[in-house]
């Protein structure tokens, strides 16, 4: 996957959530609940918007993807409304298997951490997203969050 490695986002999905009370704390506990996605794809597949929308938790975010053709790589840049802030991007790209896989840096609880997130199993009725976090200098990857799509 290259250009196209997100249309396949495009358009409305239900999503499950699990997250971590603490995200790096994996005994900190599962949270689960309900969300629902819109995506939209421009600039013919190199560029995908999408909302998020979780009711049961009083907030919503926005995903800008973006192709970069002169480095065969994505950045994926996300905000929410509670913070209304862009937070650090991650980039990466596709295997030849469809996963993808994207790295980045950011702070959680006033701490450096590296951040990956992972997309497996896309199909056009389903795809997970899974986001880990290490704490700055260490090998720990901590899943905290795990996302199951399926067409809405």
């Amino acid at each position: 996957m290259s250009a196209d490695g997100f249309a396949f986002l495009d358009g409305e999905w239900r999503v499950h959530n699990r997250r971590l009370a603490d995200f790096l704390d994996p005994e900190s506990g599962w949270k689960e609940f309900a969300g629902r996605t819109t995506g939209r794809l421009f600039w013919d597949g190199r560029a995908h918007v999408d909302e998020i929308v979780f009711p049961s938790e009083g907030f919503s975010g926005l995903t800008l993807r973006l192709y970069e053709p002169e480095t065969g790589e994505w950045t994926l840049n996300w905000s929410n409304s509670r913070t209304a802030r862009l937070d650090p991007p991650v980039r990466g790209r596709f295997a030849a298997d469809g996963t993808g896989e994207f790295h980045g840096t950011d702070d959680y609880a006033g701490r450096p951490v590296r951040v990956r997130f992972r997309w497996s199993g896309i199909g056009p009725r389903t795809a997970r997203w899974e986001q880990a976090f290490a704490a700055a200098g260490t090998e720990a990857w901590v899943t905290n969050w795990v996302m199951e799509f399926s067409r809405a």
